[in-house]
This record gives C-alpha cells, structure tokens and sequence, in this order.
C-alpha cells in the first residue's frame, strides 16, 4: 500500500521522534538510579513513576511537532485515553518496555516510539538509555548509534547503518529473558535452532537487525506500542515479521485492544 507520509514529513518525524526519546530516557534514568513507586495495572503488568513521567514527556513532544497524528501510548491507553484511529497514519508509544528489567536494575529496557503507516510500521526509534544505545529507522534504512540519555541528537556518535545478515548454516534466534515460554523451546527444537541469545524489551528486535541473530519467535502476548518501533527498526535492516502461519503482520486492531496475535521476526530469507 502507498505510504500516506512524504519523505520530507518522515526525516522531521524521525529528527523528533530521536529527541522525544533522549529525553524520554534522561527521566527514565534519573529514576533508575533511585527507583520508588512501583504499582501493578489492572492487566497484573507493572508500572512505574518512570514510565508515567516518561511518556508525560514524549507526548509533549509529539504534541509539538506531530499533532496531525493520533497517539497510541501504553499509559494513556490504561487510563482509558484512547484515541479513534479514522486516518492512515498514527503513533505509538511505549515510554518503558521491559519494566521488570527496568524494576530489577537490568539494562534490557527501551523507549520505543513508533510511526504506523498504512497498517505497516514506518519509522521507529528504540533507545536503551541504560546502555547509551540508540537504533531508528527513518523510513528507508535502520541505524545505530552511541548517546547517553538526556543528550541530544547530534551528541549521536558512530553511527552505522544496519544490516541483517545472510541466513547461515546453523540459524540463531533470540528469545525472551522474563517471557520465554514452552512454545517458543518447541518452535526451536522444530526447527532445530539450539543457539539462543536471551534479552529483554524490543531489544530482540535490533539483535537481529544488527545480524547478531537470525530469528525471533513470540507466541506469548504483546500489544502494539511492545514492538512497532523494534518491527521498524527490523524492517530497516531488510527483515520482515509476519504472523505465526506466515500472514502479513498489521496494526492499527483498535476493536482487539491494539493487543498482538503470535509473530516471527526474522533477518535474511
């Protein structure tokens, strides 16, 4: 389907969507450090005064320089702040995904913003402030970079463009650290995938688009805002995600609650 964002909208949102995030991540630091608050959600999910400040910040952001767009944002979303999604386009938020790393002190947690086009993610940035590393896609390609939290844009440093990498002999796949469940170890002994590097958050995503591993299956729930900005980034490298019987994979199921059926992530064909 055609894209309903220009290029010169999509480098805008990007440059936004990277500043949103930096300063996303300086709260979500500033908290990490001295951690207090931690309440469980009506789903039994956690949630944190980090992840309410966090997202308080990115969607002032937003409000500045995307406002044409709908904002789908985890937090909001649970306080029953929904938006009707009538156009091609909208935004999703997920100020920290991995919270039970971000609770127990790990550095498996991201900030994850997300332009949907067309049911489709287009532009995506996925900052682990935790370990001063940053990836986007800007609607063509997918980058990294090195930047602490609550610096900059231009305070990126080595950037890279990133690649999936060629299907190997012997495939690698990432898998859940907090969410690893028995049809995941089936699907691998299936296929007959016995090298498994663990993490957490939308992190899974960037492994593979960095080519570090080659799959990444998840048959357990996740909702949209989880993983639009690791699926974009992921789409940037040239992998692809598609549902588990090998359907196209889409956004935008505001009637099921924007939650996700099974997927596979993936790097070369």
């Amino acid at each position: 389907m055609a894209q309903s964002v220009g290029s010169a909208e999509r480098e805008s949102l990007t440059h936004l969507f990277l500043e949103a995030a930096l300063a996303a991540g300086g709260v979500v630091m500033r908290h990490y450090r001295n951690l207090s608050g931690v309440e469980t959600k009506s789903d039994n999910s956690p949630v944190t005064a980090a992840d309410r400040e966090a997202e308080a910040i990115i969607l002032e952001y937003l409000a500045k320089g995307a406002s044409r767009f709908p904002v789908v944002a985890e937090e909001s979303v649970s306080a029953g702040r929904i938006p009707q999604l009538d156009g091609d386009a909208f935004i999703l938020v997920d100020p920290i995904d991995g919270t039970k790393e971000f609770i127990q002190s790990r550095t498996d947690f991201t900030v994850n913003i997300a332009l949907i086009d067309n049911g489709q993610p287009l532009l995506g940035v996925v900052f682990c402030p935790a370990l001063d590393t940053i990836y986007w896609s800007d609607g063509e390609k997918a980058w990294s970079g090195s930047v602490k939290a609550g610096e900059g844009v231009d305070a990126i440093a080595d950037r890279k463009a990133l690649r999936v990498r060629p299907v190997p002999e012997k495939l690698t796949a990432v898998a859940s650290r907090s969410h690893r469940d028995e049809k995941t170890d089936a699907f691998l002994s299936e296929n007959g995938i016995t090298d498994c590097v663990s993490r957490g958050s939308s992190l899974k995503f960037c492994v593979v688009a960095e080519g570090e591993a080659d799959i990444y299956p998840r048959f357990g729930p996740t909702m949209e805002w989880d993983i639009g900005a690791g699926h974009a980034v992921l789409s940037g490298a040239g992998g692809k995600v598609v549902g588990e019987d090998g359907s196209a994979f889409v956004y935008g199921k505001q009637d099921a609650g924007f939650r996700n059926s099974a997927f596979i992530a993936y790097g070369g064909r």
